[in-house]
């Protein structure tokens, strides 16, 4: 019987592990090729795999899309939630987090840009889009109770991402902060937030 626990969890752990690389192969296919490049022959080229193995772990391009933009997402929200529970100057982490997508982080950072915004054409991907959405407003809920401030925190991080990406803003902390400070509301930072229970 433990022979055979052992041979299951090693399939799961290799099936876990192709998973994560046809992923991968995907994010690389949108970073290189546009979302629009995105077929399971082109992630199965990219992967070193087979097509059918492609599609057997994912069964449309849909599945790999959302699985893809996941990934980024997961990431993202794992930061954020970090910003959340250990740092007192909670829009300067935002701001940190915003600027690092045109630094090292910027080819996942496009590469999810071109997913959200394709999620206007493809239902499947709306809900793993707004996600980022959702968490800089849970982060902008914890310095503000005005639920348009937050709005305005959300949008304005939105925009700066963009613009960052587009070098159409200065890619300075500093700077982010200032404007998210501004949408905010106020011009200076606000005095630091509990740390949620």
């Amino acid at each position: 019987m433990g022979d055979e626990d052992g041979k299951v969890d090693g399939r799961k752990a290799r099936g876990r592990k192709r998973r994560a690389e046809i992923i991968e192969a995907t994010l690389a296919v949108v970073q290189r090729d546009g979302a629009g490049g995105v077929t399971h022959r082109t992630v199965a080229e990219q992967a070193g795999i087979t097509t059918s193995l492609s599609t057997y772990y994912f069964a449309t391009i849909d599945d790999l899309l959302v699985a893809a933009l996941s990934s980024v997402s997961d990431a993202y929200t794992a930061r954020i939630r970090d910003i959340i529970d250990h740092q007192d100057d909670r829009l300067r982490g935002l701001a940190e987090l915003i600027v690092e997508s045109v630094g090292p982080g910027r080819e996942r950072a496009l590469a999810e840009r071109e997913l959200s915004t394709l999620a206007a054409r493809r239902p499947a991907l709306q809900p793993v889009a707004r996600r980022w959405r959702e968490n800089v407003a849970e982060l902008a809920a914890t310095v503000t109770g005005d639920p348009e401030a937050i709005a305005a925190i959300v949008a304005a991080s939105d925009g700066l991402c963009t613009a960052l990406l587009i070098d159409n803003a200065p890619a300075q902390a500093d700077f982010v902060h200032r404007v998210l400070l501004r949408a905010l509301g106020t011009r200076r930072p606000a005095p630091p937030a509990p740390h949620p229970a």
